[in-house]
């Protein structure tokens, strides 16, 4: 019996042996991925500047499978030291997941809109993905292979949704994973992004003064239920998974179909 329950262990685990970064994993999204994919059998190194949570996931989970680095991810040095920390420790980097994030100020007034709180949600959002697949493609580049994915949003689809900083920042990361996904392809590295909906995470909670269990009346599509960090996660998970070993350039909608219908309608 404990034979078959090995076996079937072995089975699931989509990510055994490989080795991920995650920036912003201290939390939110980051966290349940980093849980995600310790579960799935990789080793983690959590990039984040919430030293405490960041120690406190690693310690929570063990440290034979995460671990943490402080990392500021507009800063180029912190990044390369992340990327160098991570295959020093490992050996190698197979997965990079761009998640740190901010919202910035939720201000639909762009005659009100502060130009130094505009530049740093661009610093966070858009130029920290980019130093992210830099490194990580510094690495990723001779070895012939890799994943690298960042979190984009709805907002890179769709406007009206979020301030205008958030939403300039989300359309560039698609951008960016296109284009690099066509430059890196011919190393083997694929780059995707994916776009969640309104997650209920500690960073949408205050933004959008949602209680514990969200606010299920912003869900206009796809009723019963409320999305989870922990779902963008499984999404994730796929994307850095060899389950997706020929997806590359591709934007992963995670949105119960909000973008797709406008329910003022109710034609269907």
């Amino acid at each position: 019996m404990m034979g078959s329950s090995s076996v079937l262990s072995a089975v699931v685990k989509r990510l055994e042996g490989k080795v991920a970064l995650i920036t912003g994993g201290a939390s939110g999204i980051g966290e349940s991925t980093v849980r995600l994919f310790c579960r799935h059998g990789a080793k983690v190194v959590i990039a984040d500047v919430q030293d405490d949570l960041g120690h406190s996931v690693c310690n929570d989970i063990g440290s034979k499978a995460a671990s943490f680095v402080h990392c500021d991810v507009t800063n180029e040095s912190h990044i390369r030291k992340a990327v160098d920390t991570t295959v020093a420790k490992y050996g190698k980097l197979d997965i990079m997941f761009n998640n740190a994030g901010i919202v910035g100020t939720p201000n639909p007034n762009i005659l009100d809109n502060d130009k130094g709180e505009f530049e740093q949600v661009l610093a966070v959002n858009i130029t920290g993905p980019f130093l992210g697949t830099k490194h990580a493609a510094r690495v990723m580049i001779p070895a012939r292979r890799g994943s690298i994915i960042s979190t984009a949003s709805v907002c890179s689809l769709v406007g009206g949704v979020a301030s205008h900083a958030y939403t300039c920042s989300k359309h560039a990361v698609v951008g960016l994973t296109k284009n690099a996904a066509v430059e890196l392809g011919k190393f083997g590295v694929r780059v995707n992004c994916v776009s969640p909906y309104l997650v209920v995470t500690p960073l949408t909670k205050k933004f959008f003064n949602l209680d514990e269990n969200g606010s299920p009346g912003i869900y206009s599509n796809l009723k019963g239920r409320m999305l989870w960090p922990e779902d963008v996660a499984e999404a994730v998970l796929y994307l850095g998974s060899d389950d997706s070993l020929y997806v590359s350039g591709h934007n992963l909608v995670v949105d119960g179909g909000f973008t797709i219908v406008n329910p003022a309608f109710g034609i269907i």
